[in-house]
């Protein structure tokens, strides 16, 4: 009961912060959304449909062709003059013109010198039109849209606030109490602001990560109310003269209790706006149609220009990276400004709108409760597997639901906040369970710890039903270690003394086969047992062995070092073969263990050790299982329980080198004169060989000067096979 109460009890803790979480939509949840939003968005793109929009663009190509920007009033007057002449039907400009023009005459005189022979020419250049002269002329003699930049903090321009060109009423609340305030602006200067028919607001606000998704159609700036540049745009196009906002509070709605802004009256056309009287903006791909050159615009003939801008809102603005008016989209890094702008005026003329309805945050958090809650109640009854699987589908199920509701109601509903309820609420309760289980295995390792392998711990942590006795026969490989010289020495010690000193000899001895993967069978006094390859496969199992033996004796130099005690030595016996490993021992009490003929060999060559005065003898079995060390071979010998002799080796080093080659050669060579009795020859290689040999080896080759004497003294019979044999355990 309680392995399925808890992770429960988890899980709905865990969904109501997710709950609270949501409702608070912290600015992490809000930017993951509209990463979602923008995805849906580059999956299904507004399908382009031809618009009565064009943009004329000051381009890489037009500069290139006309000279850095600023360009001179006249030739945007001339740009003007040429597209109210081709019959567009507004010219808007998505630029500001705050200064004056410096290349008109009269300003570009003052900078020459006050010298008599430049008099008349001063007199002539007066007497030209002033460039910003004749680009107001153009502009007022069109139906042109002009606008400014919103700023925040202190206001930039100290004039009265700009003029608004259109009529404004609302229905409701007055918007201007809604929708983004500013309190200052850059504006264009007053001859521009006095002959444009249309003004209204540049600034696209981007999002916290800078991306524009939502661009205001009103803003409020001093109390008043200012269009959007686009609005302006399409307000005369349609030849409207009041723009008309509708509030949630307005007669024949029922608000939700927070108000806002539901739409914007242009004309014949209703556009639904966000509360704050936002249009989110659905983009296309890039649409070379919608797009000419500000060179094309300049060069062209009236029949060019004519059949590329009749009847056509044109909207001026720059794609050139140095002139500023780069944007980031959901579908592009960079977008010009007027592109943007551009859309905006094509997704009023033909309805094409997104929505974020005011009930979607609801929803989104009764799908969190929903969504999640089903995963907490579900996870404890089905396990982790079917849990995951089921988490999956109502995953894809939220997010499926929120892609139709964008593929086919233009609906922007939440799919991160139910996923990553679904996640949450999964990860805990599977967590839950989990932290039972390993409380249940925690009490296994307890009980049974401290007399089996810690492998094998771990195995019965994870399957208790292998708490039973049995074994079964494996390929292992088998060390054992005795500490030689200790008797004497213990003589010497209290009781306290020699446990403290055996804790002090067997603790290194047992990291170095921990940390080769070993597992310690048992103690025994001052020996040890040790094997690979259970409870675990380890197909290396014979190497690993072979590298706890050359640790064993790296760490016991340096124990006897620290000890100054220069008597005690080790002995290690190793082995490979087949032996039967599992819980040996009685029902009431067991321990994991390996017996067999392999077993009993590798404590024979352990003791064997002290016949060599080596501390490393090992078997034929090993030496084939383990061919990258290096490797000297010491005998033939015939172990008490064995009918059949066996090659015994010990461990020069980890791997072979020129030196260790040189001595196995010198070796093997006085091995074979020795088996075939030639004792001169064979003295001379072992001489040769005890030449090669460290120090350390030394006692070897004194035992075979020792047969040599005594077999060249008293000869072997006829049938010596060169075999040592062993009399004692």
């Amino acid at each position: 009961m309680v392995r399925r109460v808890l992770p429960m009890l988890f899980g709905a803790v865990a969904v109501l912060a997710l709950l609270v979480l949501g409702a608070l939509d912290p600015t992490p949840l809000q930017i993951a959304r509209l990463k979602a939003f923008d995805l849906y968005q580059q999956l299904a793109p507004r399908e382009y449909r031809d618009a009565p929009v064009r943009v004329v663009d000051i381009d890489e190509a037009a500069l290139a062709h006309y000279g850095q920007w600023p360009w001179p009033r006249s030739l945007l007057a001339n740009l003007t003059e040429r597209l109210a002449a081709a019959g567009a039907a507004v010219v808007a400009f998505d630029m500001v013109f705050s200064e004056p023009d410096r290349t008109s005459p009269d300003r570009v005189v003052e900078l020459w010198p006050q010298t008599p022979g430049l008099a008349r020419l001063r007199a002539e250049l007066a007497r030209l039109p002033d460039h910003d002269d004749l680009f107001a002329g153009a502009l007022s003699a069109t139906r042109s849209v002009g606008g400014f930049i919103v700023t925040r903090g202190e206001p930039v321009d100290a004039r009265e606030p700009p003029p608004r060109k259109t009529g404004f009423a609302h229905s409701g609340s007055d918007p201007a109490a809604i929708v983004p305030r500013f309190d200052g602006a850059v504006r264009s200067l007053p001859a521009f602001e006095a002959a444009v028919a249309g003004y209204g607001v540049l600034s696209l606000v981007p999002e916290l990560d800078n991306v524009v998704r939502r661009v205001p159609l009103l803003v409020a700036l001093d109390g008043r109310i200012y269009p959007a540049l686009s609005v302006e745009a399409l307000r005369l196009a349609l030849g409207a003269s009041t723009l008309i906002a509708r509030s949630s509070d307005a007669s024949g709605e029922t608000s939700a209790g927070q108000q806002g802004v539901l739409d914007l009256k242009i004309g014949p056309l209703v556009v639904p706006t966000t509360r704050n009287g936002e249009l989110w903006v659905r983009y296309t791909g890039p649409v070379p149609d919608r797009t000419l050159s500000a060179a094309f615009a300049l060069e062209a003939t009236p029949s060019e220009l004519r059949a590329a801008f009749e009847g056509m809102i044109v909207l001026i603005g720059t794609s050139a990276p140095g002139l500023r008016d780069l944007r980031a989209t959901p579908l592009r890094p960079v977008e010009p400004g007027v592109e943007i702008q551009a859309q905006m005026i094509e997704q009023m003329l033909f309805g094409d709108y997104l929505a974020r309805p005011d009930w979607a945050r609801g929803a989104e958090l009764l799908a969190l409760v929903l969504l999640a809650g089903s995963i907490v109640a579900a996870a404890p009854y089905v396990g982790a597997v079917w849990g995951m699987f089921l988490a999956v589908l109502t995953g894809a199920a939220a997010l499926t639901g929120s892609w139709l509701a964008f593929a086919e109601g233009k609906l922007l509903l939440d799919p991160v906040a139910p996923l990553l309820a679904v996640l949450v609420a999964y990860l805990v309760s599977v967590s839950a369970q989990y932290l039972l289980s390993d409380r249940e295995r925690a009490r296994v390792r307890t009980a049974f710890a401290q007399y089996l392998a810690p492998a094998l711990v771990e195995q019965l942590a994870r399957d208790p039903r292998r708490l039973r006795l049995g074994g079964e026969v494996r390929e292992l490989s088998l060390l054992f270690l005795d500490l030689r010289g200790f008797t004497a020495m213990s003589e010497r010690l209290s009781a306290e003394e020699v446990t403290a000193f055996l804790n002090r000899f067997l603790t290194p001895m047992t990291d170095a086969v921990m940390q080769a993967g070993g597992t310690v069978d048992k103690y025994m006094g001052d020996a040890l047992m040790a094997f690979w390859n259970a409870p675990l496969d380890q197909p290396d199992h014979a190497a690993r062995a072979c590298r706890a033996a050359l640790d064993i004796r790296r760490r016991f130099e340096k124990l006897r070092d620290e000890l100054q005690a220069p008597a005690l030595g080790v002995g290690i016996g190793l082995n490979s073969g087949p032996a039967s490993v599992g819980n040996m021992g009685s029902a009431q009490r067991f321990d994991y263990s390996a017996i067999g003929d392999t077993v009993n060999t590798a404590s024979r060559l352990e003791a064997l050790s002290k016949t060599y005065g080596l501390d490393i003898v090992a078997g034929e079995s090993v030496r084939q299982a383990a061919p990258g060390f290096a490797w000297l071979e010491l005998d033939r010998v015939r172990v008490v329980g064995r009918a059949a002799a066996i090659r015994v080796h010990t461990l020069l080093g980890p791997e072979p080198t020129a030196e260790t080659d040189a001595l196995s050669t010198a070796q093997a060579a006085a091995l074979a004169a020795y088996r075939a009795r030639d004792w001169p020859a064979a003295r001379a290689h072992f001489a040769e060989a005890t030449r090669l040999a460290p120090g350390w080896l030394q006692p070897l080759f004194a035992v075979y000067a020792a047969r040599l004497d005594a077999l060249e003294a008293d000869p072997p019979p006829p049938e010596w096979d060169g075999v040592f044999a062993v009399t004692s355990k």
